[in-house]
Order: C-alpha cells, then sequence, then structure tokens
C-alpha cells in the first residue's frame, strides 16, 4: 500500500541530495507541479523558482487563481505571459501530435530564458506515471505526446528532475493530502490547456468558444454535485469540434460550431467509464452554452465513450 508520509520524507531527502544551486519548476497550478513544487521547496527552499506560465489557452480566470495560489502558499513566483507565442507557433497547426510538441518545446524554451536569468540549471517538472507510459517509447507505443514527456526537445539545455516519475495519479492526490495542498482534489487539466480541446486548428476565437464552454461545463456539474443531484466526476469538459451544423438562433437560421461535453470517472487516469450525468443536468449545460454563445455554438452533444477505446481528453 502506498505510504505517503514515507514517500514525502524520501523525496524531499533525495531532492536535496540531487540539487545543487537553484532550480526551476514549470508550475501550471494543478495537482502535480503543486505538488511537485511544495516537495522541491521542503528540500531547497528560495532556491527554487516556481514559474507559471500564462499560455492563453488556460480555463477562465486560471492563471490569476494559479498565481494567487502559489503566492498563498509562500512560493518564489515567476509570472510569464506568453498568449502570443503560443498562438503564432500553433497558427496553421492540425494534427494533435504536432500541437502537443510544438506546446511542449515551447514551453521548455520560455524555461530556459528565465532560467538563463535566474542562473538556474535544473528544471523540475510535475511528471507522473500516465504521462510517460501514454508518451510511449522503444517498447510502448505513443497514445498521445504529453508535453512535459515526448514534446521535450532533444538539445534540452537544463537537467531534468522529476519527483512523481513513478507514481500515479491516486497516489500524488494523497501526496498533496499530506501536505495540506488546498488543492488536492482539483480535476486534472491537461498541460498544452485548451488547445487539446480545440479539435483542428487553434484560434483565439475558438479559445474564447471552449473557453466559456468549459466554464459553464464545470460550474453545472459542481453545482448539481453539491446539491446531491450526482458524485463529482474525475474529470469534466467541453470539447470544441471542427463541425458547423444549422440551427435556430431566436426566428433566425444560425450555422455555428458543435460542442461536446465529456465527464468520466477514473481513479489512476489509465482507464475511466463515462459519467451518467443526470439529464436534466445535461439539459441545463446544454441551455447554457447555446444561450451564452449565440449563433457561435448551435449543436451540444455528450460523449459516452469509456477509456478504452476512447483517452480521456479529445486530442
Amino acid at each position: 500500500m502506498f505510504d505517503a508520509q514515507a514517500f514525502v520524507e524520501e523525496t524531499v531527502q533525495s531532492l536535496r541530495e540531487t540539487i545543487e544551486g537553484k532550480a526551476l519548476i514549470a508550475c501550471s497550478g494543478g495537482v502535480d507541479s503543486t505538488v511537485a513544487a511544495v516537495l522541491v521547496d521542503k528540500a531547497i527552499g528560495r532556491n527554487l523558482v516556481a514559474l507559471h506560465v500564462d499560455t492563453g489557452l488556460m480555463r477562465k480566470n486560471e492563471s490569476q487563481h494559479v498565481k494567487q495560489l502559489l503566492e498563498k502558499m509562500g512560493l518564489n513566483l515567476r509570472f510569464v505571459e506568453a498568449g502570443e507565442r503560443f498562438f503564432d507557433a500553433l497558427k496553421g497547426v492540425v494534427e494533435p501530435e504536432k500541437k502537443r510538441k510544438i506546446i511542449g518545446e515551447l514551453f521548455v524554451r520560455i524555461f530556459e530564458e528565465v532560467a538563463e536569468e535566474e542562473g538556474i540549471d535544473t528544471l523540475i517538472q510535475g511528471t507522473i506515471a500516465p504521462d510517460w507510459i501514454e508518451s510511449g517509447d522503444q517498447l510502448r507505443d505513443t497514445i498521445k505526446s504529453h508535453h512535459n514527456v515526448g514534446g521535450l526537445p532533444k538539445d534540452l539545455k537544463l537537467k531534468l528532475v522529476e519527483p512523481l516519475r513513478d507514481i500515479y495519479k491516486d497516489e500524488v492526490r494523497a501526496v498533496a493530502r499530506e501536505l495540506k495542498i488546498p488543492i488536492a482534489e482539483k480535476q486534472p487539466f491537461p498541460g498544452p490547456g485548451l488547445a487539446v480541446r480545440i479539435i483542428g486548428e487553434v484560434t483565439r476565437e475558438k479559445t474564447e468558444i471552449v473557453r466559456e464552454a468549459c466554464h459553464i461545463v464545470e460550474e453545472e456539474i459542481e453545482k448539481a454535485a453539491n446539491a446531491g443531484v450526482m458524485e463529482l466526476p474525475w474529470q469534466y469538459f467541453a470539447v470544441l469540434l471542427p463541425v458547423k451544423t444549422v440551427g435556430v438562433h431566436g426566428d433566425k437560421r444560425a450555422y455555428g460550431y458543435t460542442v461536446a461535453v465529456r465527464a468520466i470517472d477514473s481513479i489512476d487516469a489509465m482507464s475511466g467509464a463515462y459519467s451518467k450525468i443526470p439529464h436534466e443536468v445535461l439539459d441545463r449545460i446544454a441551455t447554457r452554452i447555446t444561450n451564452s454563445l449565440g449563433e457561435r455554438v448551435t449543436r451540444v452533444v455528450y460523449d459516452i465513450t469509456n477509456k478504452p477505446p476512447a483517452t480521456i481528453e479529445w486530442e
């Protein structure tokens, strides 16, 4: 059985012995990177720089919330606004693997720039076991390249340290609870952000649509769970499809995008079953999305595919 207290003690000691001087951690504000940041902070204190990059592909108000969280936890924070760089790099890109690798490399280039400014040669990442398993190697097929694994450039200039590499999400949550981190139960959010919830080319307009749709899905599901109408799923979000369909807005013809709602129950992210969301909750989600986004979205569908055969995210 996994012992979170023992893991914390052993990992902090190992990090003290491994890291020389200062280190930089890529901190998205998710459970994995936040747990890794707290562990390294325990090991080397102010010699750790926690870097949050706002890619322009975050959820609604996400970067502001992350900044507040990391500052409240007393971490040595650096904040970089890089939305223009990410949108420029993704222009015209459609293939999911290419998207992930472009995002992964650009993240690293930004990390390298900050590391050079700070005199740092060690990069900490919150990589967990499913990330490198799904990213594949000589023995495993690549399901999808996680940006912090398959997206790493071959000429990485920083020494890579991954304190959570051999544990799974349920174990990471146990460590977060042991460390009393307030976001231990926070739902996962993909490193490439909303870019992998937009099927096809990523644009600012599409990002705005899927950001608002994701926000509505999260609000309605959390409201229903808090009211005891349903259990809170492992992960729940919206996906923007590259499909337009005819609809009616007011009394006029509309031609807008299709949004898919995805909610799944899992323990370790390696497998999962779609959540049986009550129809009245789905009805509220669909109504709010189509009302809020007007003619831009004319249809909402619900994904009832398990993992496998599907993955949790669509890309």
